[in-house]
């Protein structure tokens, strides 16, 4: 044992696995490439019969711990909160425990949650504390997560966006890359040297995105195209660890797009509510089953409206329907 007073010598610096390592190891183990987006709507969410009872003292938990921190860094006062701040807290609660019950009931069907953040954002400090324990509990129940922000800036901001989400413990997050490749750059690096990965939008499932991304460049290739390419070049890794999102709702572009990006992992939304359908998605799993990653949101926590049955079971069952599907096309 080292005397009083020295110093021992630092321990070898250890490299996080890449991102492409995980996601192929979550998949096999997982059985699954189906992402489950949680985009709560404070509108529409389910009724969670004892949820609420562990949310609020979660949520009250974090916010105290937050509260004390403010009062000793100012020494002992803080302003009053205002009177909107107990119905914001109400709301974010419930989001808690609607999103507890969704990862639940859907999770052991799918490999990673897909937090749309301004679904979060939306309910101010209290929506960032739930989205942190949403995530926690996903980790906690074998699930990666993958932040959806869409984020994009010049390299200085992006490189903060990058701790962000490391903050956030993310192992992946969406990127916007049209500010060009030294404003995806400082993104890629900062998530590679904590292990996470980056997944740029190439050709979004939205209608409107034949507006921008399929427009034609002076050669008569689609923007697209030239975004395919700057992402397979920022990749690394036998699987890629900076991916694409390929939306399902276009599956006549995917070949092209295989050839673009071979070790690539594609990020597919646009599955049930949007229109896009599993069985076109064949190609985007030719270089193996964790190559292609189904997200589907609403379609899984709104299984329960659409047939007339329980929310949990529901959103399960359509999951798992998912799972099958596309575990059959790899």
């Amino acid at each position: 044992m080292p005397g009083a007073g020295s110093i021992e010598a630092p321990g070898p610096v250890r490299t996080p696995q890449p991102f492409g390592e995980r996601l192929a190891a979550a998949v096999a183990a997982r059985e699954s490439q189906i992402v489950l987006g949680i985009d709560p709507d404070p509108a529409r969410l389910w009724r969670t019969a004892g949820r609420a009872d562990q949310a609020r003292p979660a949520l009250a938990a974090a916010l105290a711990a937050a509260d004390d921190a403010a009062r000793a860094a100012a020494g002992g006062v803080t302003p009053s909160p205002g009177a909107g701040a107990a119905v914001r807290f109400d709301a974010a609660a419930a989001v808690l425990a609607h999103c507890l019950a969704l990862i639940d009931a859907a999770g052991p069907a799918c490999v990673a949650i897909k937090p749309q953040l301004a679904c979060f954002e939306r309910l101010g400090f209290a929506g960032w504390l739930v989205l942190e324990r949403a995530c926690a509990h996903a980790r906690d129940a074998g699930l990666l997560v993958l932040a959806d922000g869409k984020r994009g800036d010049v390299p200085v901001t992006a490189a903060v966006y990058a701790q962000a989400f490391a903050g956030l413990g993310a192992d992946a997050f969406t990127a916007n890359p049209l500010l060009g490749r030294d404003a995806l750059d400082p993104l890629v690096q900062g998530a590679r040297s904590a292990g996470a990965g980056v997944f740029a939008l190439v050709r979004t499932s939205n209608p409107g995105a034949a507006d921008v991304l399929d427009l034609r460049l002076e050669d008569g290739s689609p923007l697209w195209e030239h975004l395919a390419r700057m992402v397979a070049d920022l990749g690394a890794g036998e699987l890629a660890d900076v991916g694409a999102v390929t939306g399902a709702t276009a599956p006549e572009h995917l070949v092209r797009m295989r050839e673009l990006m071979p070790r690539t992992p594609f990020l597919l939304p646009g599955v049930g509510a949007q229109g896009g359908d599993v069985a076109d998605l064949a190609p985007a799993f030719a270089p193996g089953r964790a190559a292609g990653l189904v997200t589907a949101s609403r379609s899984i926590a709104n299984a329960g409206e659409t047939s007339g049955t329980e929310p949990g079971p529901a959103a399960r069952a359509e999951a798992e329907r998912l799972r099958q599907t596309a575990w059959s096309l790899a």
